[in-house]
């Protein structure tokens, strides 16, 4: 049976019945013989063989464009401070493409600004403070071209306003505060040109908004708050005309979400949280219609966003931390279509930059 191309083959052994002690051996069956050449199979002709990739798993469109945006974030950019130093959260405007001016509040309590020319960051520069000094850190806005309008709560817990008109800053000037006096930082948005809505954290913890309609400052008005009250300071976004998207941190370290449409204010809507939960002072930014963009200091210190589509609310992602974390509430602002960028003070008491775009 054996044969040269069957060397190293054993045969295997059984027995017909059990009862039976013959061995009945059963050799392999031959290989087939091929004659020694080089190369020992003729080589194919070229053939493409068809891969098939695995189908995608049923995940909702937007879980992808979620993967997409979380890869195209840029890495934590160190922007320094003011020469003291700062403390509390920065505040961001933009009043063109390619333009940001960021400001926050120095250890010494007075506002310092740092902006974003297109081509360089400038120096800080000290922009002063209401007698007493700051009490909060600042918010920012721009409502037109070369415009800003800057807001904080001062010593006498009223809510203080410095603007730039394009050629030279404001004295400070005083709105005021709700009955019973406000805490936190302050918010504002801006719908159209010479429109400004702010929004501040009332003693007793309900919302409160004031806003400029071009001519003259309305009254506070209070616009309640979810369950509980609130926990934090508002962020505050407009993505169109006549409209306004607010975020606050619910009693149950949740965030909530109340907007007006032109008509009326809707009801507290629970969007959730980080896992873990969150911190501080949400930031909203909107780099088009009917799109905005939330962020929040997470319990990991950690950055984390959710954003609305114009149909749905994402799953909360996660976008890292400069190295110590964050330790702030973070800022937010947009100057052109996907595009955003975000700002926090780090753990070295610096101002830190992450943009996406």
């Amino acid at each position: 049976m054996y044969s040269h191309q069957n060397f190293g083959q054993n045969p295997y052994a059984y027995r017909q019945t059990p009862a039976d002690e013959r061995l009945i051996y059963v050799y392999p069956r031959p290989r087939p013989y091929y004659p020694y050449h080089y190369p020992y199979y003729p080589a194919p002709a070229p053939y493409i063989y068809p891969y098939y990739y695995p189908r995608p798993r049923p995940y909702p469109y937007y879980r992808t464009d979620e993967n997409e945006m979380r890869a195209s974030w840029r890495e934590w950019e160190d922007l320094g401070s003011p020469l003291l130093g700062m403390k509390g959260a920065p505040a961001v405007s933009s009043w063109s493409a390619n333009r940001l001016d960021t400001f926050v509040r120095g250890e010494d309590n007075r506002m310092w600004q740092k902006f974003w020319n297109g081509r360089r960051w400038s120096r800080w520069n000290d922009l002063g403070a209401p007698r007493g000094g700051l009490r909060s850190s600042p918010a920012a806005v721009s409502w037109g071209p070369n415009r800003i309008d800057t807001f904080a709560r001062g010593a006498n817990d009223g809510l203080w306003h410095k603007w730039w008109d394009g050629q030279r800053w404001s004295q400070w000037e005083d709105l005021g505060s709700p009955r019973g006096g406000f805490k936190g930082s302050p918010a504002v948005a801006s719908w159209s040109a010479n429109r400004l809505d702010c929004f501040v954290q009332g003693m007793d913890n309900n919302l409160w908004h004031k806003w400029w309609d071009g001519a003259r400052w309305s009254q506070w008005e209070n616009l309640g708050s979810p369950r509980g009250g609130l926990t934090g300071g508002p962020g505050a976004v407009s993505w169109g005309p006549n409209r306004i998207d607010c975020f606050v941190r619910g009693m149950n370290e949740r965030m909530w979400h109340k907007w007006w449409d032109g008509n009326s204010w809707s009801r507290w809507e629970d969007l959730g949280t980080p896992r873990g939960g969150f911190e501080g002072a949400p930031a909203a930014a909107s780099w088009g219609l009917n799109r905005i963009d939330v962020f929040v200091k997470g319990d990991d210190n950690r950055l984390w966003q959710k954003y609305w589509n114009g149909q749905r609310w994402s799953q909360w992602g996660n976008l890292g931390a400069p190295r110590g974390g964050v330790q702030s509430h973070p800022a937010a602002v947009s100057w052109g279509p996907n595009r955003v960028d975000t700002f926090v003070r780090g753990n070295n008491k610096k101002m830190w930059h992450k943009w996406y775009g």
